[in-house]
């Protein structure tokens, strides 16, 4: 079959406060586009459910019709939906899932709910082709740190660890607020950092060689916070690019060293970095070295790619559907906390 003869998919994303629809054959993305509701959440210093599910309600129709028109389709094309059913916000999924509802009913077109987590792992094939079989997936965001053992991104994902607190990027958003850098943290304190030096403070690796490839970040925002407190109350000034850098240089460190290790125990050759925070650049750059130097083939899909979007979402449709495996019926309820180990709903 060649790759026009692919069913053509469509997916929507609407997890969190990104709009995004993809348009997806095989593992070529043809057309997508995102709204994003980032700008009315920052004087609040992080997303407001009710904010968010108002603007996926009202850039649903024009998203879709964006991503359409760049795919050069119409909608009559389309062979399949799907939409992320979890995880994410309640009120937030359910517009989602609404919409791709009402297209698959309009378009007599079957309906897939998928897993938001492994979708963000899937994208990587739009850039870098089919994944080898075993992979494993460091997923990077700002509600989710996980590593994946991905047998099939359509029906055998495995979690081999998770964060139990704080999540990398709901961290560097909260360190952010410490160093009274912008909202969302990710970038400005990636900015930042690349002005300091990273060894001037040893903030500690949470769950640091303890054995199991878990995460926790909460005790380094604490041990970031109480520098802060020092510095302020001895009426220092903060050296806000240090801090940056120490507190980023203690994240990639953890998140990297996991990552390679877990490859190594599993015989696994193959290392995907996706999600939001996969588009820091001392994260790609320090599992680059890594990977190196353990033999193993590193994959980052670019960083438009990392972010929440519908390509991700399309790209995990076109994988279910190429399994064979049933569609979701039109009674599909929204998973606040679907498991990684269900890339399909329902």
């Amino acid at each position: 079959m060649s790759d026009h003869d692919l069913p053509l998919i469509l997916g929507i994303e609407t997890s969190c406060d990104e709009t995004g629809v993809g348009l997806v054959r095989g593992c070529e993305l043809l057309g997508e586009s995102v709204a994003s509701s980032v700008e009315q959440h920052v004087r609040f210093g992080g997303v407001v459910p009710e904010v968010a599910s108002r603007a996926h309600l009202e850039a649903m129709t024009p998203t879709v019709r964006r991503a359409l028109d760049s795919a050069g389709v119409k909608l009559s094309d389309v062979d399949a939906i799907a939409v992320t059913a979890g995880p994410g916000l309640a009120g937030a999924l359910l517009v989602g899932v609404s919409a791709a509802k009402a297209y698959a009913m309009a378009l007599d077109k079957p309906l897939y709910g998928v897993n938001h987590l492994v979708g963000h792992v899937a994208v990587d094939q739009l850039e870098h082709g089919p994944l080898p079989k075993p992979a494993i997936a460091l997923l990077v965001s700002g509600g989710h740190t996980s590593l994946l053992l991905v047998n099939d991104l359509a029906t055998d994902v495995v979690s081999l660890g998770d964060t139990v607190d704080d999540a990398a990027g709901e961290a560097y958003d909260k360190v952010a607020r410490l160093l009274d850098l912008p909202y969302p943290g990710g970038p400005p304190i990636d900015k930042a950092a690349q002005r300091g030096d990273a060894k001037s403070i040893r903030f500690p690796r949470g769950k640091w060689g303890d054995g199991t490839y878990d995460f926790s970040f909460s005790g380094l925002k604490t041990a970031v916070a109480r520098h802060v407190e020092d510095a302020d109350r001895r009426g220092e000034p903060l050296v806000v690019a240090d801090i940056a850098a120490a507190f980023q240089d203690s994240v990639v460190d953890v998140l990297t060293r996991k990552a390679v290790d877990a490859c190594v125990e599993h015989g696994v050759s193959t290392l995907v970095i996706s999600g939001g925070v996969a588009a820091n650049s001392a994260l790609r750059t320090l599992a680059e070295q890594r990977c190196r130097e353990a033999g193993i083939t590193l994959r980052v899909p670019r960083p438009r790619l990392c972010t929440d979007n519908g390509a991700m979402i399309a790209a995990l449709g076109a994988e279910v559907v190429a399994a064979g495996l049933p569609p979701s019926t039109l009674d599909l309820a929204t998973d606040t906390s679907l498991p990684v180990e269900s890339p399909l709903a329902g």
